[in-house]
């Protein structure tokens, strides 16, 4: 029988977020009229890595987030 194991779980390690900085997900929308970043194939690749090294099969918005401001993290 072939059997597939589960991906590793992610360290419980815990990111210290800047003193005035808030969570995307608690941030007012941003307006109409605001500029969008659209990934290029760099970005989604590395938001994809990102994610697979979570153990996640697809990015979130934290791993587009991270690719787009072009963290080095």
């Amino acid at each position: 029988m072939n059997k597939q194991t589960a991906p590793a779980k992610r360290s419980p390690k815990k990111s210290t977020p800047t003193a005035d900085a808030k969570a995307p997900w608690e941030r007012e929308n941003p307006t109409a009229d605001a500029d969008h970043v659209k990934l290029s194939p760099q970005a989604k690749a590395a938001a994809k890595r990102r994610a697979k090294k979570a153990g996640r099969p697809y990015p979130n918005l934290v791993d587009n987030m991270s690719a787009a401001s072009g963290s080095k993290k």
